[in-house]
């Protein structure tokens, strides 16, 4: 079920303005094999393609990955239209995992 919560989308401005981010297939996809990325997000709407790239290198490389609602992603950051992003790893990563989860069993 793709995230949908304000808290989580606010927390994930707060990332972007401080640095936080890698932003592009290309960036996060290097983010990751480089283990920089703590936590992956895909937009409902990227490609299959994108989306399927995105997921093995997760699962090779093993960083966490949720997907958010459609158009969500790009709106939170402050740049529509963004498919994907990487979370360095450290203190907002984990914030915003555990706003990931708790938005997944309900509570909030």
């Amino acid at each position: 079920m793709p995230i949908d919560q304000d808290a989580f989308f606010s927390m994930l401005g707060i990332a972007m303005r401080a640095g936080q981010l890698t932003l592009g297939a290309d960036g996060v996809h290097a983010a990751i094999a480089a283990r920089e990325a703590g936590f992956v997000l895909l937009d409902a709407g990227a490609s299959e393609n994108t989306k399927k790239r995105l997921r093995d290198a997760c699962a090779h490389y093993g960083a966490a990955l949720a997907e958010t609602a459609d158009d969500r992603l790009g709106f939170a950051i402050g740049k529509p239209g963004r498919m994907c992003a990487a979370v360095k790893k450290g203190t907002l990563c984990d914030k915003l995992k555990a706003l990931s989860e708790s938005g997944s069993s309900g509570r909030m």
